[in-house]
């Protein structure tokens, strides 16, 4: 899976734990950064995932800050993107199996590594069921258009 990954300086250091994990998972990895924990903007890097993902150059994304919660708003900006922060991996599974959300966003000082791995993993495993869910889905996308 081609996988858009992007952070702002409070989450560069688990972008950085998490692509190597991502990698040895055999996933494409596209990092949009930031490159550093130096100070930034996380709009910027957020928005250029979310971005990948709705223009079909990444199949999923994935933003960490601080707490997830900017990233997460950031991204949900985009047209045709439905990120969801999620907290644990049963969040990330109902918002995949129910929402078929395509971007996660993680809160790298709130959550261990193997926190975050467990979140991701599930995250990228987790099909979208569909059935009364696509109904939904579209009412997301027909509010997202109006």
């Amino acid at each position: 899976m081609k996988i858009a990954l992007g952070s702002d300086h409070a989450g560069f250091e688990m972008k950085q734990a998490i692509k190597p994990v991502l990698e040895a998972e055999g996933h494409e990895v596209v990092d949009v950064g930031t490159d550093s924990e130096d100070s930034v903007d996380y709009p910027v890097f957020a928005s250029k995932a979310a971005h990948l993902v709705a223009d079909g150059e990444a199949e999923r994304g994935i933003v960490v800050c601080g707490s997830g919660v900017g990233v997460s708003i950031v991204a949900n900006k985009v047209t045709g993107i439905r990120a969801v922060n999620a907290h644990d991996p049963e969040e990330a599974e109902m918002s995949r199996r129910h929402n078929d959300a395509n971007v996660l966003a993680l809160a790298g000082r709130r959550l261990t590594e193997s926190e975050a791995e467990a979140i991701m993993s599930r995250f990228l495993e987790t099909e979208f069921e569909g059935g009364r869910h696509e109904r939904r889905v579209e009412e997301i996308s027909a509010i997202e258009n109006a």
